[in-house]
């Protein structure tokens, strides 16, 4: 490890665009990527040793480092990466390095911990209370939480936590603060596999010697992906490396971690939003320490300091959750291929319907391409179009006759049904009768969403809230407000007038007050805890529901409107995922898609299932507009709380942009964003479109340089987005 005695640059974690500053090492020096604490004007904050000082100027004048941080020192590797994400990203090298480091307590000395575990009886006076810390703790196992940790997480006051210790139902002990993770036994034999999974599970395995590659693993709904990567999982460990792998949802996470547990014999790391502040802590300072071989994790996860990474899978590659858009603006799947480029390492992307960016670096040989053609153990759901124009629908219902029967028949039978409609709340638009005014936000231009298990009307965008109105807020008169068009819970509530005996599951994101809570309720559905299932976007995640034999897609048309680049893509996607959630234990599956445009290519390649030729279809239309992945996109979003300010700014911006067409890039805008009101903010895009290969970053950054922003004024730079709002 390189050592600096005297001067050492160090990156400082700050969210102003500091750059690299000089510092007098303490003595004995310090090495290449030791965290620190140093001064900065006032301040103490964290920072990162990123090489030797410069100098040139009198070494009288730096200011000492403060403190060391008891943390083992980030890699080369790592440095690397965050270097070149910060590049690629457009992201100054400060916000990346403070994403970096997000671990609570990350400077503080490793002192003993002291940790509550539930050993004696329940007390004889039980509340509410103490009943939710008890759940939380049941939730945590043998691992025990600290006090203060443990009344957060159930929402209690300390003093109901101290009265279960002082009743004895708790016990305190004292543990040390960052202990490893268990080890997994990679040579503990995994399930049987199918000759196609066998072959795919020894093509990864045999690519791990080679250092660095990526793999496209795709495979139709319930083939048995999983299996075949955690083979590779344990390839990556035995070699003595890390490995990581990435889901989309929190809420996939226990079913999964059970499946690694009875793979390897151990429980790997979690790292997520819904784990305790001190796991994140620890789970930060093991990966560091290759105290841990396996961490399961969210897009963030990937920023992790493994000390030796030698796996990277990124399964639902395709998800929409991997790109973040706030913060730092990037897509986890294409970071993972640029880490793992640095760490030599191998990627993984499993997915049934691929991105196409993906599909086509596998076409064109820049990824190997691994294919699970069958079921493992289930055949493939039949799948049919409902023409709602031939359909005898009800007024004011949205289930049709036909899919009214074969629901019928599956709670005949014993089975389990699932209903898709991707929209929350009750209903989309709530209007007033007498004048036609639509209920909006205050603080946005977008219309506010009737939640009626809440009683009050919802923005989806700021999350503002209010009573769902008697009398118009237009025009005065009451008693004609009404809710326009269906949500999850107006089909909940059609469902349970027409089968008033089945018990129903709706699964929402906004219907859930914790990750526990939703992972209970995806358990008890597996385990037949509901007749009839319905869901989001959220539903179309990995499930695997053994009853399910029926799925029945609302409104197929949802998501083919509109400009957006990729709507056909992400239809498709979504219908092929939802349907393959049906027959995935060996009964016959169903899927049902509602529409009134059977004809639409897109509804007819997710019926023909012939997905080679939309993909062709779509890569050749891409080619021809010279959009990604054959052309590359940025898009500049500008905010203020002044409509005047901002659209003044973006068009003194977009009269000085000569440095993009130096690069061959064309500027599209200044224009009004399509949701032009956030939070009482007002917001502008413009869309940067450029040859493949142009040096898009760079000329951005020659654009932006000297740039003064107006006081309150919001700039960010989306690298290959993702959504145009």
């Amino acid at each position: 490890m390189t050592h600096f005695a005297l001067g050492a640059r160090i990156g400082v974690l700050t969210t102003e665009p500091v750059g690299l500053l000089d510092y007098l090492a303490p003595e004995g020096g310090v090495r290449l990527g030791q965290l620190v604490v140093v001064p900065l004007g006032p301040r103490r904050v964290m920072g990162c040793v990123w090489g030797a000082g410069e100098g040139g100027f009198d070494a009288a004048k730096l200011r000492p480092v403060a403190r060391l941080i008891e943390a083992e020192p980030l890699t080369p590797a790592v440095l690397e990466f965050l270097s070149r994400a910060a590049e690629y990203t457009l992201t100054s090298l400060p916000v990346l390095l403070r994403m970096a480091t997000r671990a609570p307590g990350l400077a503080d000395p490793p002192a003993p911990r002291r940790i509550l575990h539930l050993t004696g009886p329940e007390p004889q006076r039980m509340t509410e209370a103490r009943r939710r810390v008890l759940d939380v703790l049941d939730e945590h196992g043998d691992a025990g939480l600290e006090p203060g940790e443990l009344a957060r997480l159930a929402g209690v006051s300390p003093s109901v936590v101290a009265g279960l210790t002082t009743a004895g139902t708790l016990t305190e002990t004292e543990a040390p603060r960052d202990a490893a993770f268990p080890r997994l036994d990679p040579s503990r034999p995994g399930k049987p596999l199918s000759p196609d999974q066998a072959a795919a599970a020894e093509a990864l395995r045999a690519r791990q010697p080679e250092g660095y590659s990526t793999t496209l693993l795709r495979g139709v709904t319930g083939s048995g992906k999983t299996e075949v990567y955690l083979e590779a999982v344990a390839e990556c460990l035995a070699r003595g490396r890390q490995a990581l792998v990435m889901l989309p949802e929190i809420a996939l996470s226990a079913e999964f971690l059970a499946r690694v547990e009875a793979r390897f014999g151990a429980r790997p790391g979690e790292w997520h939003s819904g784990i305790t502040a001190t796991e994140r802590r620890r789970l930060w300072h093991m990966a560091g320490r290759h105290g841990v071989d396996l961490v399961v994790g969210a897009r963030s996860a990937l920023f992790l300091p493994f000390r030796d990474l030698g796996l990277i899978v990124v399964d639902e590659e395709h998800d929409g959750a991997y790109k973040q858009e706030d913060g730092v603006w990037y897509s986890a799947r294409d970071m993972a291929v640029l880490r793992a480029s640095i760490e030599g390492a191998q990627v993984v992307l499993a997915s049934a319907t691929p991105a196409l960016e993906t599909w086509v670096n596998a076409q064109t040989g820049k990824y190997h391409r691994l294919d699970l053609t069958d079921r493992h153990g289930a055949d493939l759901p039949e799948m049919a179009a409902i023409d709602l124009r031939a359909e005898a629908m009800e007024p004011g219902r949205w289930i049709s006759p036909t899919l009214t029967r074969e629901v019928a028949e599956r709670l005949g039978r014993g089975e389990q049904s699932l209903l898709f409609l991707n929209r929350r709340g009750y209903a989309p638009v709530t209007l007033c009768r007498a004048c036609g005014q639509q209920v909006g936000c205050e603080d946005c231009d977008a219309r506010m969403v009737e939640h009626r298990v809440l009683n009050r009307l919802v923005c989806h965008q700021c999350g503002a809230s209010r009573p769902i109105p008697t009398t118009c807020p237009a025009c005065g008169v009451e008693g004609k407000m009404a809710p326009v068009g269906p949500g999850v819970e107006r089909l909940a509530e059609e469902v349970s007038a027409r089968w008033p005996q089945a018990r129903v599951a709706v699964l929402s994101s906004d219907l859930f007050q914790s990750a526990r809570a939703l992972k209970a309720a995806i358990a008890d559905i597996a385990a037949g805890g509901a007749d009839i299932i319905i869901g989001t976007q959220m539903v179309a995640k990995g499930h695997n529901f053994p009853a399910l034999t029926l799925v029945g897609v609302i409104d197929a048309d949802l998501g083919l409107q509109g400009a957006d680049l990729r709507a056909a893509e992400r239809s498709f996607q979504l219908m092929r995922q939802v349907a393959g959630r049906a027959g995935r234990a060996g009964g016959k599956g169903l899927a049902l898609l509602q529409t009134h445009q059977p004809e639409h290519p897109v509804i007819r390649a997710i019926l023909s299932g012939e997905e080679e030729a939309f993909w062709d279809a779509e890569a050749a239309a891409r080619r021809q507009a010279g959009m990604p992945p054959f052309g590359r996109l940025a898009g500049v979003i500008l905010s203020h709380p002044d409509l005047g300010v901002v659209t003044g700014f973006a068009r003194d911006l977009a009269q000085r942009a000569q440095p993009l067409g130096a690069a061959g890039a064309e500027l599209w805008g200044p224009a009004p964003a399509p949701i032009a009101r956030i939070r009482g903010r007002h917001r502008v895009r413009m869309l940067i479109r450029a040859p493949r290969q142009a040096p898009l970053q760079e000329a951005i950054r020659a654009w932006l340089e000297g740039v003064k922003l107006p006081a309150n004024l919001r700039l960010a730079v989306d690298i290959d987005p993702q959504s145009f709002l």
